[in-house]
């Protein structure tokens, strides 16, 4: 599977909260950085999604644009948090040999 389309699932199992999947595509060293914290490790990085799936009633995420590295994407995304707040990411996705994530790294924007 190409960067691009384990990012795009990525992002379809965020928007599902489906928590089990995304752990598959987690690597064990994952590094999870926002504009808000840092996280080292698996577990962690999975405890911070589920708070913040725990957090809202809906997600939906749309892909404004898209690039790919032969080891890592970056995407350009629209997030509409419980129908109705608007957040725009930009998220950079670096993965490991066996082609599992091992870095997210996202950035708040501005929807202008």
């Amino acid at each position: 599977m190409s960067h691009a389309a384990t990012f795009r699932r990525y992002l379809h199992l965020y928007a599902s909260r489906d928590l089990e999947a995304i752990a598959e595509l987690f690597a064990e060293q994952i590094q999870l950085r926002d504009w808000n914290l840092a996280v080292q490790g698996k577990a962690a990085a999975l405890a911070e999604t589920r708070h913040n799936f725990d957090s809202v009633d809906s997600l939906q995420i749309d892909i404004l644009s898209l690039f790919e590295t032969a080891d890592g994407v970056a995407g350009e995304l629209r997030i509409l948090i419980n129908g109705r707040d608007e957040l725009y990411v930009v998220d950079v996705l670096r993965f490991d040999a066996d082609g599992r994530i091992n870095q997210i790294h996202a950035y708040v924007g501005r929807g202008d």
